[in-house]
């Protein structure tokens, strides 16, 4: 197993990508720091991986606030020892145009998605240079492309792209590995939120136009996405920083 002994922080583990991130890293022999701002999501994470014969604790992180991000690094070295992996995951997203969406939805957008990758990693980048450790990032196919209705959420993943190449130039003299992972459509309650939020009127023609947008046939599922993070964290990637894998069933090769 590739990462025994190690410890691996998943921000946004509570549920959807994060929590499948979360439990294929136990699975693969990490230590799991579960970050979610939802503490029963959270918790139930860490069970499951107990329950898979891991070793978990939770962290109450709201990813916006450098508090929360320097004690979840801080927990993580007192329980584990210190941080291998750092998993930026914790994402939301609000529909609409610039004109329809607010102040204040584009600023929780941005934070959560863009600033809470700049904090969690401020603060665990030095422990990670101490173990030569490494950084997935989970960005979007939207840091490559646009979708309607969509402006904060693609604005933040197209950031995350860039900070993940500007994170990877700063820290490869510390050993230090930095990629993102970049999903299409993803079957996660986050993904049913905004499926949800749709106009009824337009929701069917929407989804049934997603599983043709990606040639494979049908949206991605968070399993899928959590093994090229492992593969990211891992030794097999030991030639990638700054890279930029996209897992999306064939929708940005359109």
């Amino acid at each position: 197993m590739e990462l025994q002994g190690k410890t691996a922080i998943v921000t946004g583990s509570g549920s959807g990508i994060g929590r499948a991130i979360a439990l294929r890293l136990s699975a693969d022999g990490a230590s799991i720091v579960v970050a979610d701002v939802v503490d029963d999501l959270g918790k139930e994470t860490v069970e499951l991986v107990k329950k898979q014969g891991g070793r978990a604790i939770f962290s109450h992180c709201d990813v916006t606030s450098s508090d929360d991000a320097a004690r979840t690094v801080k927990m993580s070295v007192e329980a584990f020892g210190g941080v291998d992996v750092l998993a930026n995951n914790a994402g939301i997203e609000k529909a609409g145009t610039v004109v329809e969406l607010s102040e204040d939805d584009w600023d929780k957008v941005l934070g959560v998605n863009l600033k809470g990758v700049y904090l969690m990693s401020k603060h665990a980048v030095p422990e990670l240079a101490k173990r030569k450790g490494v950084i997935v990032n989970t960005a979007s196919t939207a840091g490559f492309t646009s979708y309607r209705r969509c402006t904060a959420y693609c604005a933040s993943k197209g950031g995350v792209v860039a900070l993940t190449r500007a994170m990877a130039l700063d820290h490869a003299p510390d050993g230090v590995r930095v990629n993102c992972v970049c999903p299409g459509a993803i079957n996660t309650p986050l993904h049913k939120k905004y499926v949800a939020a749709l106009d009824p009127s337009i929701r069917d023609d929407y989804v049934n136009r997603q599983v043709l947008d990606h040639p494979i046939g049908r949206i991605g599922e968070p399993e899928e996405i959590a093994e090229a993070v492992l593969f990211l964290a891992s030794s097999k990637s030991s030639f990638m920083t700054g890279a930029a894998l996209v897992v999306d069933g064939g929708f940005l090769a359109k």
